[in-house]
């Protein structure tokens, strides 16, 4: 990787931490050439990183307008979600099917990485962290990965980023908060080690409607709130 390249990922991850951080309001605008002071470099370069933002939906590019932090929408979640569940619903039961012990042995090591890293710490109490984000994504990746569909895979990984600006977001609220995911995400291993395919598609759902239920409740949607604003009411 060249010095511009290495240069244009780390604007890019800068800029994607500021956005789900909540740093700047939904529908803000991103000024390029204030970005580009303020990460010490050039516009292009800013540019481009908030072009790939774009294409990973965390940025909204309007022709002739610009670049803009993304609104939240109440449809929008609500279609993601059924989305999701149906989609993901049918990648479980195949995986199910078809997964071996190799995959089961390796589910609930990606289990046990995400249950013994810390969902959020002392600095920052309000947020995930980057490493438990991580580990949750690849828990879900896991899961599904022995369905043999490559577009259902990228699908699911779509659908995963597009909600991760919400989920972030409603973080601070009181309902995320008091969540035991813990638990939900060990009766969703559970069921499918016991090879329930049916059960463990409707744990599934149950999780991925209850986190629209936590966006919901924190407010950011009906009231537009910013993480911070929503940190303070919860």
């Amino acid at each position: 990787m060249n010095k511009e390249s290495s240069r244009g990922s780390g604007v890019h991850g800068q800029i994607h931490a500021c956005i789900l951080s909540g740093e700047w309001a939904p529908g803000e605008k991103l000024k390029p050439a204030a970005l580009a002071e303020r990460y010490n470099t050039s516009t292009t370069v800013v540019r481009e990183a908030l072009t790939r933002l774009a294409g990973e939906k965390f940025v909204v590019m309007e022709p002739n307008r610009g670049f803009f932090v993304p609104e939240l929408s109440l449809s929008e979640l609500r279609d993601i979600t059924e989305v999701r569940c149906r989609v993901e619903a049918w990648a479980l039961e195949l995986a199910v099917d078809r997964g071996d012990l190799t995959w089961e042995s390796a589910l609930m090591a990606a289990h046990h990485q995400l249950a013994k890293t810390p969902r959020r710490n002392a600095d920052d109490p309000t947020h995930v962290t980057e490493a438990w984000a991580d580990a949750h994504r690849e828990f879900h990746r896991k899961l599904i990965e022995p369905c043999g569909f490559p577009v259902l895979m990228d699908l699911s990984q779509q659908l995963h980023d597009t909600t991760e600006l919400y989920r972030r977001w409603a973080a601070p609220s009181t309902a995320a908060a008091h969540r035991d995911v813990e638990a939900e995400h060990k009766e969703i291993l559970d069921a499918v080690v016991a090879r329930d395919a049916v059960l463990a598609a409707a744990l599934l759902r149950k999780h991925y409607e209850f986190t629209m239920e936590v966006v919901l409740s924190s407010g950011l949607i009906e009231g537009i709130n910013t993480p911070a604003q929503s940190a303070q009411t919860a």
